[in-house]
Parts: C-alpha cells; sequence; structure tokens
C-alpha cells in the first residue's frame, strides 16, 4: 500500500486501521483490506479537483479524528425524540455499531431486516453479491474509507412480490466526540417488491465529529423504493454520504433528502437506470444557516431507453451559509426516450448567503425530452406585496413565502409524524424576527 501523506486526518485513520490475519479472510475481510489499498491510491479532495471546487473541505484535513470505537450503552431515552409511532421496524446504530437494545424489529413475515453481523450467517451469500460492488470505492476516498473500517450495517432485503406498507426507520446516532464513524445500509428490493426506507442522522454531541456514511440500493424489476433521507446533525459536525441507487427494467425510485445540520455536509446521490423503463425521482431541500456548508451533488445515468427521471433540489440560505448543488442527467447512446427534467430553485435571505448551483445535461441520445433549469434570489418583491395587501405585515409575509417555499418538499414525505417534525423545524427556522 501506498505512503499516505496528504494529511493528518488520513494519517491518524490509516495508522488505527487493522489488518486481519491472513489466515482467517474471508469474503468480508478481504473487501476491507481491497478497500484500504485503495485509500493507498487516492487523496483527499481539493477545491483545485472539479467535483470539489465550491467545497473546501480543508478544515476536515487538520482534524486528527480516528475511527470512533464501541462505548458504553447509550441510555434508551436519548433517541426516544425520533422515533415515529408508523414505522414497521427501527434499527439503531451508534457510532456505526448496531444497538440492538435502543432497535425494534417487528414482525419479519416476508422481508429480513436486522444487521450485518446478525444476517451474515443465514443471508451472507446473498449479501456478499452486493455489499461493496454497488458503491464505487476505488475512485472515492470517502467510499474506501468507509469500506475499509466497516464493521456492521443495516441491511434490508425485500423477496419477490413481498410489499412492506409501514417504513423502516434506519436511526444512526453519533455520540462521541472528535472521533469518525461509518454508518454503512444496503437494500436489496427483489423484483415486483416495495419497501419505504427512513435513513435519519442525529447527533447527541455538541462537539465536533465526522459522520461518513455509505448506501447502496439494488431494485429489481418492477421494485417499488421510496427512500426518504434526514440529516440533522449538530452544526459543528463533518458529514459525508455517498448513495448509490441500481434500478432494473420498470423499476421505481423515489428519493427525498433533506439536509439541516452539519458545519460542512457533503451528499452524492448515484442513481443509474440500467433498466428499460426504470423512472427515478429525486428531491432535495438544503436549509441552512450562520456558516454552514451543504454541497449535493447527484448523477442519474439513463441507459436504457425508455426512461424517465423528475428532479427538483432547493435550498435555502441564510446568514453566510453557502449552498452548492451539482446535478448531472447522462442519457446514454442507446437510451432512446428518455423523459428527463430538473429544476434547481434557491432562496437568499441575506446579501451575505451564497448558493453555487450547476445543472447539467449530457445528451448522446437523438429521440430524447430532457429540460434542465435553475434559479437564485430572494423573495419576490411582488409576491410580498400581494401578501401585504391582504393584510400581512412585511414581516409575517416574507416568512409566509420562506416556509412555503421549503415547505413544497417537505409535503412530498408520505410518513404524517416526520412530515409534521420537519414542517416545524422548518418553520421555526424559516422565521425571520
Amino acid at each position: 500500500m501506498s505512503t499516505i501523506t496528504s494529511n493528518g486526518y488520513l494519517e491518524n485513520l490509516v495508522q488505527s486501521w487493522q489488518r486481519p490475519p491472513a489466515a482467517s479472510l474471508n469474503w468480508l475481510d478481504q473487501l476491507r483490506a481491497n478497500a484500504m489499498e485503495s485509500v493507498g491510491t487516492l487523496r483527499m479532495p481539493t477545491t483545485g479537483d472539479e467535483e470539489w471546487r465550491f467545497t473546501d473541505i480543508s478544515p476536515l484535513n487538520r482534524l486528527p479524528y480516528p475511527a470512533a470505537y464501541p462505548t458504553a450503552e447509550l441510555s434508551l431515552s436519548a433517541g426516544e425524540p425520533y422515533y415515529l409511532a408508523e414505522t414497521a421496524h427501527r434499527l439503531v446504530f451508534v457510532d456505526g455499531q448496531f444497538a440492538p437494545e435502543l432497535s425494534s424489529i417487528g414482525d419479519t413475515t416476508g422481508i429480513v431486516v436486522g444487521s450485518l453481523s446478525s444476517l451474515m450467517a443465514t443471508h451472507g451469500e446473498k449479501i456478499a453479491h452486493k455489499l461493496g460492488n454497488l458503491a464505487e470505492y476505488r475512485n472515492d476516498i470517502f467510499t474506501a474509507l468507509n469500506t475499509a473500517f466497516l464493521r456492521d450495517s443495516a441491511c434490508i432485503i425485500v423477496p419477490q412480490h413481498v410489499s412492506e406498507t409501514a417504513p423502516i426507520h434506519l436511526l444512526f446516532i453519533a455520540n462521541q466526540k472528535a472521533v469518525t464513524s461509518y454508518p454503512r445500509c444496503l437494500v436489496i428490493a427483489e423484483s415486483g417488491s416495495k419497501v419505504r426506507i427512513l435513513e435519519d442522522y442525529i447527533g447527541t454531541e455538541k462537539d465536533a465529529y465526522v459522520t461518513n456514511t455509505v448506501v447502496e440500493m439494488s431494485l429489481g424489476s418492477n421494485a417499488h423504493v421510496e427512500h426518504i433521507r434526514v440529516q440533522r446533525d449538530n452544526q459543528q459536525a463533518f458529514h459525508i454520504g455517498n448513495c448509490t441507487v441500481s434500478l432494473a427494467p420498470a423499476s421505481q425510485y423515489h428519493s427525498i433528502s433533506i439536509t439541516l445540520g452539519a458545519f460542512i455536509s457533503r451528499y452524492n446521490l448515484n442513481i443509474l437506470l440500467n433498466g428499460e423503463g426504470a423512472e427515478c425521482t429525486a428531491d432535495g431541500l438544503a436549509l441552512i444557516s450562520d456558516q454552514q456548508l451543504a454541497d449535493t451533488h447527484t448523477f442519474i445515468d439513463h441507459v436504457k431507453p425508455h426512461g424517465k427521471s423528475r428532479q427538483l433540489h432547493k435550498c435555502i440560505v441564510d446568514g453566510m451559509a453557502h449552498g452548492v448543488f451539482n446535478g448531472k442527467i447522462m442519457v446514454r447512446p442507446h437510451a432512446q426516450q428518455t423523459d428527463s427534467s430538473q429544476l434547481s430553485r434557491n432562496l437568499l435571505l441575506t446579501n451575505k448567503a451564497r448558493v453555487d448551483t450547476k445543472p447539467q445535461l449530457e445528451i448522446f441520445a437523438n429521440d430524447v425530452k430532457c429540460a434542465h433549469g435553475a434559479t437564485v434570489g430572494q423573495l419576490d418583491k411582488e409576491e410580498i406585496f400581494y401578501l401585504q395587501s391582504r393584510g400581512l405585515s412585511d414581516l409575517a409575509a416574507r416568512n409566509l413565502l420562506t416556509y412555503a417555499f421549503g415547505g413544497e418538499v417537505i409535503d412530498r414525505i408520505s410518513i404524517p409524524s416526520l412530515k409534521k417534525q420537519l414542517e416545524g423545524i422548518v418553520l421555526a427556522r424559516t422565521q425571520i424576527s
């Protein structure tokens, strides 16, 4: 493995990694070892890299944060404010480690839900076929690190033609300061299946920590997956997320991503429409303030014909915060009759707030219907005047319009109690005093 000299953060992590004995290597140990070999050939991104030119993560390089270690059990009440009544199953991970005492797994007739360690004996072969094979770790330093330090993972397997109507809640709690945790999730939705997944990140610490998460989803033909992601780490934290979704023919994937927390956050969503007639919807909302930086990069790859994609991403930026959105849509040469649209809308609440948005279309087929657009601005004066003419004060009109701007994405969440929680957060954080 190459010697790593780029920064103290990487050096400290590599030094804390322990190579498993060669005599006892299984497929998971080999996956970890391969990923660490990739770490040795990669470097931390800088603003000199095109994909990171708006997102300066150099503060992370100065943090000597080792991998999180198992700690004493978390209080049973620590996660209760985030529990949802509608969920069928709740898997809780603390600093990347499964916490069975905080989890609740209901009737699993027809569906497989659990941690990697608990399912290895019964479903190891199926898991081994997907885990680490969807998210590309050879060219991404953060995915490589997550894979190298992979200890446990949330695993959901939905067999053919099985439908789980109640949402499955994956709650990842950061409970230590000055460490890096590596949450992981694998979802296998076989043909004709249907499932709703809530991926939820919170922190109990007020000090800085790093969360580096990887999610892999495989959708079989005619499978339907709704994926809600909520990131609400504290505003000192660093959060790096990577999600890769592979769609088979006629499958449907709906993503809703809500970004509220972290000092610096980056979310990469890669959707591969590998089957004919596959469809996806990707909605997102970033609500940030003070000096937060929230970066969302998406890549929707139309590989086969008759694919359909819809994307709406919004940023509400207050204070001196910085929102970034880069949405790339590619239509491959054989992906004829693709129907794709993308819209980036951004609201600046102060003169010092900043948004960099870059919608991209790369089309290599000639029979397609594709469109994209982006707007960045402040509240519409005519809309404010209209509300004032109906009796609202200037302040009330601004608050109402700001809340409505973010509420468009929140309204698309299908879990009532979560929707109510987020409506309260958006309402509180969009009120101008």
